[in-house]
Parts: structure tokens; sequence; C-alpha cells
């Protein structure tokens, strides 16, 4: 089942993809949640429920028709882990870097960062070391700590395609790298949740950045140096994951900084991420806003 945000009449609405069309929840029944994260928090009997009301749902608008939104816009945590592909580490090792890969290396991105996946994205009037960074994202369905390896696969509610923009001086200028990895824009989403049961083996997708239509990344989440198990478990040894959590799997090969020259993303660009399985998103690059450096609320 793939779960969706879209517009309608200009408000926020959750709906579903079934036969390429979005059929909206409130079609399907009245007392069903209005939000993403609600519905996640309603745990597995609604998402059992819903499914059983789209079986041979009738109606909806084809997906072409309508704007899709992030469908999450809010979440709890939006956790990304750096340096996780065997293919992304050798590139920077071919720079002179040494990675160590021994430990999970995990940051932040600040949840205002998340936008649509078909939003624009903002080259920051700060810097011009914008990247990309195709990922798979996991979505966290269920409250859980301590979580073993072997159960981690329990408390994943679904899937969705990430696009890890990164501000690379800013990612830099600390450890955390979290200012880097936060700018307004830099966290497309989407375009769906595919939940788990659609995905029997998140770690054998293929995985595809375009940037104008040109291949810069092309790889498999067999590459992960920490499976999606490992990550969970290590991770819920430190905190409580919750329905809605977002975790960036890490991106292969292929960044702008690891290229020679650094092919950095500029003004009018589009980029493209494919996941096999869970679809794409899109988004054009665009100057920051003047309007954007000065709003104050």
């Amino acid at each position: 089942m793939k779960l969706l945000a879209f517009e309608r009449s200009g408000a926020r609405t959750l709906g579903i993809l079934v036969e390429g069309r979005v059929v909206a929840l409130d079609s399907l029944a009245p007392n069903l949640p209005k939000t993403m994260e609600q519905l996640l928090e309603s745990g597995a009997a609604i998402l059992a429920r819903i499914a059983d009301l789209s079986s041979g749902a009738l109606g909806g608008v084809p997906v072409e028709s309508v704007t899709l939104l992030a469908p999450l816009i809010r979440p709890g945590k939006f956790l990304g882990i750096g340096l996780n592909y065997l293919s992304h580490a050798d590139e920077l090792r071919a720079h002179g870097l040494v990675p160590d890969t021994t430990h999970q290396i995990w940051f932040n991105k600040q949840t205002s960062c998340i936008t649509g996946p078909q939003d624009p994205i903002h080259l920051p009037a700060v810097s011009v070391q914008l990247d990309y960074e195709g990922e798979l994202g996991i979505v966290i369905g269920r409250r859980c700590r301590h979580v073993a390896a072997a159960d981690a696969h329990r408390v994943i509610a679904g899937y969705m395609v990430i696009n890890d923009i990164s501000v690379r001086d800013w990612q830099k200028r600390a450890p955390t790298a979290t200012l880097g990895k936060s700018f307004d824009t830099h966290g497309p989403i989407g375009p769906w949740i595919t939940t788990a049961d659609e995905i029997p083996d998140p770690e054998s997708l293929d995985i595809r950045t375009m940037v104008d239509g040109v291949v810069v990344q092309q790889g498999n989440s067999h590459d992960l140096i920490h499976g999606i198990a490992a990550m969970i478990a290590h991770l819920t040894t430190v905190m409580t994951l919750e329905p809605g959590d977002i975790l960036a799997t890490g991106t292969p090969s292929g960044v702008a900084q690891g290229r020679t020259p650094p092919t950095w993303l500029r003004a009018g660009q589009v980029v493209r991420v494919e996941i096999e399985g869970l679809g794409a998103i899109e988004n054009r690059v665009v100057a920051e806003p003047v309007s954007e450096t000065t709003t104050i609320v």
C-alpha cells in the first residue's frame, strides 16, 4: 500500500495510490486519521483497515493530476547516517580522505528542512557547494527502544525516497554536520510511503540519481555497510524511536563532492531520485528567494 499526502482545494489531504489513481482516505471512511503522523501512531490495525477499504476502491484522480506533498511534515526525528555505502566510502578514499566506517555515524536533519517530492530546492545565498544524495528512507511505525536486530522489521512502517541535500562547506564546519544538512527545503521526501509488506527485501533495491536527465548515482542498497536491522538496533540503544520518525540510510557513490572538479548543483537544474519499488522524487534547484533571507514571523 502506498500512503500519500496531496493538495485538495488548497488543503493537505491524505490518500492512497490505487492503480495509478489517488483516492482520498476520507472518501473511504469519514473517521480515519487526518494526518500521517496520527495514522502511523494508530498502528497496524488502522493500516489493515485502510488496506481492506481500498481493495477495489473506485474513483479517485490520476496521480499525475495532483500536487503531491511531503508524506510527513513534522516527524519527531529526521536522522541520517553518513558513509554507509561501500562505494561512497571508496570514492572519498580516492580523494585522500580516510573515512572510518567501523561505527555508525549519525546526524540530525532538522525537520524544518522537509519539503515535498515535487517542490523546489533552494540554492543558498551563502554557499555554492550544494550537493545531492539519493537515499532509501525508513519510516518508523512503532514506539520502540532496545530493539534487537532480529526484531527490527517489526517497527518499520514503510519506506520512501529521500534526497539528503547537503551544503558541504557548512557541513564541514562542525563534526555534527547538522547545519549543513538542515537548510530549509533540503529534505525532499516522498513521493509516498510504501508500506513494509510491499518491500520484502529493502536491502536489494536499485537507487538512481539524475541531474538534468544524466545519471550521476547508480547503486543498490545491498551495498550498505551497516544494514537496516543494525541501524535500528544501534539507534534504539540510545533513544526511543517513535511512529513517523525518518531514517535516511546513506548514499552510494557519485555525489558532487566526490568528482574532480566537484559538480555542485546550480539554479535551474532538476534532480531526480528513483528507488526500485518506491517511486521517484524530482526537484528543481532555484536561487534562494530574497524574501526568505529577511522573513520575520
